[in-house]
């Protein structure tokens, strides 16, 4: 017995993610790390900062606005994805390391940071400090894609 072939449906506006195509794979690549021995809402604030640091990383980095279908408007967000990845003390030092040899756009957020209540103070923490000696609990990097692997090599993804 023999059935007839049916023609593939287009994904409706309802498809999952999951079943939709594949997104475009970027030539670049974004990476967050934050410290593992953070409290959660420590984990969320630091990356929140980083990624804020990161939009400024290239003209490009920003997709389009977002407009509902009731016409309401809303910021433009991040063109790709953004990698998370968990970090000891140690392995986040390592990362710093390997992220300032290679020169990419880097966000950081220091523990000193917590104690502060504005921008200015917290540049000035920073400033305060050598590379080497940044009690880091947070870094992003932007970059190409090959570059940013090897500088997050050995990470864990959070979660």
């Amino acid at each position: 017995m023999t059935t007839a072939r049916t023609a593939p449906t287009a994904p409706t506006a309802t498809a999952s993610p999951r079943t939709a195509p594949a997104a475009p794979r970027f030539d670049t690549k974004i990476a967050v790390i934050v410290r593992d021995d953070l409290a959660v809402w420590q984990k969320l604030n630091v990356t929140a900062f980083l990624a804020s640091g990161i939009a400024h990383a290239s003209d490009d980095i920003m997709g389009k606005r977002y407009e509902d279908a009731s016409g309401h408007d809303y910021l433009a967000l991040l063109r790709e994805p953004v990698l998370c990845y968990t970090a000891d003390a140690g392995a986040l030092t390592r990362t710093h390391a390997r992220a300032l040899s290679r020169a990419v756009p880097t966000a950081l957020y220091t523990a000193d940071m917590f104690t502060t209540g504005n921008d200015d103070d917290n540049r000035a923490a920073v400033r305060a400090v050598a590379a080497d000696g940044l009690d880091l609990v947070g870094l992003a990097v932007y970059g190409p894609r090959g570059i940013v692997d090897k500088i997050t090599k050995g990470l864990k993804l959070h979660g």
